[in-house]
């Protein structure tokens, strides 16, 4: 799976589509991969990446509670806004990250974790990105990179709400807890072993 994620990350730069990214000081994406506290605490430990924020997006309810997201009821899906600095860590790398971190074939399903608030959904916030993750999902299906189609929703940004103070940091805060044990180290751990390079010098684990 490495592999070919760097044969397509080259394709991308070959077509011009890397290439031709704004490089401005700061953007800004959202992410949906199930659990927002597996999602922050992935995106936070690479390098480039200045804030990674749990909230709610894509829902119809506004300033919605977690009890109300977690009924699958307002719309909502948990996400992570991500500000990056796109000189240091592009969004096409950011988008190799979050395809290989989650599985992006489950429709409303991470794991254990069922409904709609833990869909498989990026938010984009420029044109570029939606060009860009549109292009990466359709190399991924017809590729067959996974053995199912990738259903990852691609949709434009509208509304972000920050979740909860208890939310944010969650995995850093809380790494004796079963959940964070079991479902999310793992997914810490696959972070270095693949993404080793652009993770941030000062995080150690």
């Amino acid at each position: 799976m490495r592999k070919w994620t760097i044969l397509l990350f080259n394709s991308l730069i070959t077509m011009g589509i890397y290439a031709q990214e704004p490089m401005k000081n700061r953007e800004t994406v959202t992410f949906g991969s199930g659990c927002f506290w597996c999602t922050e605490a992935i995106f936070e430990r690479l390098e480039g990446v200045e804030s990674a924020i749990s909230g709610y997006s894509g829902g119809n309810v506004k300033n919605p509670a977690y009890s109300e997201v977690v009924t699958g009821r307002t719309g909502h899906a948990e996400v992570v806004q991500v500000v990056f600095n796109p000189e240091v860590i592009s969004f096409s790398e950011l988008l190799e990250v979050f395809w290989q971190t989650h599985d992006p074939t489950t429709l409303n399903r991470q794991g254990a974790d069922v409904g709609t608030q833990y869909r498989s959904v990026i938010f984009y916030h420029t044109e570029k990105q939606k060009e860009l993750a549109e292009h990466y999902k359709d190399k991924l299906n017809s590729s067959g990179a996974f053995r199912d189609p990738v259903v990852t929703e691609i949709t434009p940004f509208e509304d972000f709400y920050t979740a909860e103070n208890y939310h944010q940091e969650y995995y850093d805060l809380n790494k004796s807890q079963p959940y964070c044990q079991y479902v999310i180290t793992p997914k810490i751990e696959k972070l270095k072993a693949v993404f080793g390079d652009k993770l941030k010098r000062d995080i150690s684990n």
